[in-house]
């Protein structure tokens, strides 16, 4: 398995930060990718950290409930995500999940994801299968749900 994980600090851009998941969850459905990208949000900030959720949010449970059916409730909460207090620092964690035999697409989308708009603008950093860091990056998105 080709394995990556790229992290977004967006800072405190909730809307840049939501572009760049809508952005993914559309190619998720277009291109039929399903588990091969996944994303997830991580919230640091005062009235986050106080959260009994610890700040986190899914960028999966977003998509699941819209593929039930449930898509109309997924999309008024996100408005009220933006009025978390200016002081929390948004970051977006995109895991590619690509086979041994699909490392031309794993490196296509490596190029691709931080060129498009919304990426952009947010800082970056990209954590492969053999970085040193990569299990303790692996240990933090699998605990944010």
């Amino acid at each position: 398995m080709t394995q990556s994980i790229l992290i977004f600090d967006f800072g405190t851009n909730e809307d840049a930060a939501q572009q760049a998941r809508h952005k993914l969850e559309g190619w998720k459905q277009t291109l039929r990718l399903g588990e091969k990208i996944r994303l997830k949000f991580d919230r640091k900030g005062s009235a986050a950290d106080s959260g009994k959720d610890g700040g986190s949010s899914s960028g999966e449970e977003a998509s699941k409930k819209s593929t039930t059916g449930e898509g109309k409730s997924a999309s008024k909460k996100a408005p009220a995500k933006a009025k978390e207090p200016v002081d929390s620092k948004i970051q977006l964690l995109v895991r590619l999940d690509f086979s041994g035999h699909e490392k031309l697409s794993h490196n296509r989308w490596l190029a691709r994801i931080p060129s498009e708009e919304p990426f952009k603008s947010a800082k970056s950093e990209i954590i492969h299968h053999s970085d040193p860091g990569f299990a303790s990056v692996t240990e933090r998105f699998d605990s944010l749900g």
